[in-house]
């Protein structure tokens, strides 16, 4: 034990004299390891110089206590005055400290946080205060809060001499700048709008990446935060690259709830590596996040279109489990990521809607039609919330701009809801329409008087808006999948005009552009289709007593059409005229008696969610087909998949069948 303290004073002495500086001098000044080595003996000697300062009266022989001093050298810098070999590694580690010194809060740090005007921070440098390597950085960051609110006196700014020598004074002392401060200096010089060529700029760029991998993720994750935009705009694609990779390897650190939101929102969308594994983390933490950050989520998974679906179950157990009190500008973010994502959760959607109910008086028509649109996506039909968005309309109509208002209906549509207060709701949108139906785009007046046609709400003047050869001439022969469904869309109210409106006198669409679309007739069989046209097949024994996968001229394909005499036997389809057609076939009139059958199935997705009723678009059809003088044979889903044998299938045809008939022989 006595003999540790000569040995103590024995390495001091060794690692203090020259003769250690001048070992080092002999090497290579960048051999490889000798980096290492250098810092390993500048540590040793930091740490040995300060325990010689100690008294050793204040500790035990032989157990030379440095925790304390340790503190001390932690944030010091070591320096080595009895080198002057010229390229020696000491010279070259002295120029890169290695301990960053954090002095005491100064006077000076005071006038910089209460600083109010930007003369008052280009002053400082130049004064009587003691500055160290943080200070000029701290007053750009000051200086460019103070200016964000003031942006028209960054021009002038730059053009300070006083400002240029702070940049100066910069770039001069990089390498000793904090980490966190270096990563807000970044910031701040891009907000500040320096030119991309300022070589202080690029220097502080370029120390950033060199830092890069001792950055902790809080500093990362500010950076991506607050500067992506920034190194988007001036293609600073290398920093960029390397932060992504950066966050990307390093994602297991993350900790906190709010960095893996911040994540997710700034930097998701750059790389669907760095998504996924947020998505990863994000499951992890969900149980910490509170409503706000649960929005954030959904909000950065509907803007990048990412349906998640575990992360989506999570959020939506939270939402619905934990008693957490959702302003009404969350309950609208929630209702439009949910309508974006097209993800069904009933429970939250019962949440969201009572949740809702009570904020309708207070929104304004914009939100109102955004709410509004965002169930219609979900199908969600909550008729104590859609009456309330037919109410408020009513109640702010003086202020409700045409837009809103197409929103509202189009959301109606969809869902096939008609309001209590029907008349005076639609007598309002007739009053909007006939001044400002022209001044919409084509494809949206369509969508306008094709919901009308829906609701059975349209008037003559608007179906002649849209069918007048102007007007249609436009879609004709495009082959734009939306150009396509618009002109779909035509045809459905064209086929309005025809079946339900007898007092209409025209214009009408021409009959060559009533001839089946490729795309109607292009769609995938499903299980239920294939089921029922096999089924039909062996009903009726024959290929020619009935027709499959029929186009009609009103814009609508029905799953099969036959015919039955009055005894209940098929007849030959092709023998008879087929007036719904585009191309008629066939010469002989109807027998006396004599019923045709359109047979339309109707899938899960063409319900409202959660119920049995139609949605307005299968709706319009069933009635279109009834107005063209056929009796329909509906064939739901949830019927069909509850008959398991080729015989229960059979019958159940037979039966809606009979029952077809027999309805149309009570009427």
């Amino acid at each position: 034990m006595n003999c540790e303290l000569p040995l103590y004073h024995a390495l001091l002495s060794f690692f203090s004299s020259g003769l250690w500086n001048h070992l080092l001098g002999v090497l290579p000044p960048y051999h490889p390891g000798a980096t290492m080595a250098a810092h390993l003996v500048k540590r040793c000697t930091s740490f040995l110089k300060e325990a010689a300062r100690v008294t050793p009266a204040m500790f035990p022989i032989g157990q030379l206590r440095l925790a304390g001093v340790a503190h001390r050298t932690v944030t010091s810098s070591a320096t080595s005055p009895n080198s002057h070999f010229p390229g020696s590694l000491t010279e070259l580690v002295e120029k890169d400290p290695v301990f960053t010194p954090y002095p005491e809060h100064q006077e000076v740090d005071r006038l910089i946080e209460k600083a109010t005007k930007p003369e008052e921070l280009l002053e400082l440098p130049g004064g009587d205060h003691c500055l160290h390597q943080n200070h000029a950085a701290l007053i750009l960051i000051q200086l460019s809060r103070l200016l964000s609110e003031k942006p028209e006196n960054k021009a002038s700014l730059k053009q300070d001499a006083r400002f240029q020598q702070l940049l100066h004074l910069v770039n001069t002392q990089i390498t000793s700048i904090w980490h966190g401060t270096l990563v807000k200096l970044l910031r701040s010089l891009y907000a500040l709008a320096l030119p991309k060529t300022s070589k202080e700029l690029l220097s502080v760029e370029q120390e950033v990446r060199w830092r890069m991998r001792r950055l902790k993720y809080k500093h990362l994750a500010f950076l991506a935060e607050s500067s992506t935009a920034f190194m988007q705009e001036r293609d600073s694609q290398e920093l960029l690259a390397e932060l992504l990779m950066h966050l990307e390897r390093r994602w297991a650190e993350i900790e906190d709830g709010r960095t893996v939101v911040a994540m997710m929102m700034k930097m998701g969308h750059l790389s669907e590596p760095l998504m996924n594994r947020l998505e990863d983390k994000c499951l992890e933490l969900v149980e910490q996040f509170g409503p706000d950050d649960l929005r954030k989520v959904l909000l950065a998974l509907a803007a990048q279109n990412r349906r998640s679906v575990p992360l989506l179950r999570a959020i939506s157990y939270h939402l619905v489990q934990k008693p957490f009190t959702l302003t009404k500008g969350i309950l609208m973010d929630l209702t439009y990521a949910y309508g974006k994502l097209n993800f069904h959760q009933t429970q939250v959607f019962q949440r969201l809607a009572a949740d809702l109910l009570p904020h309708v008086p207070s929104l304004t028509p914009s939100e109102v039609a955004r709410c509004a649109k965002s169930l219609a996506f979900l199908k969600w039909l909550n008729l104590p919330l859609f009456e309330a968005f037919a109410q408020h309309i009513l109640n702010k109509a003086q202020n409700v701009m045409l837009p809103h208002l197409c929103n509202v209906v189009l959301a109606f549509a969809r869902l096939n809801f008609h309001p209590e207060q029907e008349d005076r709701f639609f007598n309002l949108v007739h009053k909007k329409l006939a001044s400002e139906l022209e001044g919409l785009s084509p494809a949206l007046q369509v969508d306008l008087v094709w919901s009308l046609c829906v609701l059975q709400q349209v008037q003559e003047a608007e179906l002649r808006a849209v069918l007048c050869s102007k007007f249609h001439t436009q879609f004709l022969g495009e082959e734009s999948p939306k150009d396509q469904r618009v002109f779909q869309k035509l045809l459905h109210i064209n086929a309005t005009a025809q079946l339900e409106h007898p007092e209409y006198t025209g214009p009408l669409l021409p009959s060559v552009a009533l001839g089946p679309r490729p795309t109607a007739l292009d769609k995938k069989v499903t299980p239920l289709q294939k089921e029922l046209q096999e089924t039909l097949k062996g009903l009726l024994g024959s290929a020619d007593k009935g027709c499959f996968a029929v186009a009609t001229q009103y814009g609508w394909v029905l799953d099969a059409e036959v015919l039955l005499d009055t005894e209940g036997q098929f007849l030959t389809l092709r023998d008879f005229v087929a007036p719904h057609l585009a191309q008629p076939a066939g010469s002989q009139a109807l027998p006396p008696g004599a019923k045709r059958l359109a047979f339309l199935r109707w899938e899960f997705p063409n319900f409202s969610s959660r119920s049995k009723d139609l949605l307005g678009r299968f709706f319009l059809a069933r009635r279109h087909m009834l107005a063209a003088g056929f009796l329909v044979v509906d064939v739901p889903y949830y019927e069909w998949m509850e008959l398991k044998s080729e015989w229960q299938k059979g019958a159940y045809l037979k039966d809606k069948m009979r029952k077809a008939v027999a309805e149309d022989l009570a009427k």
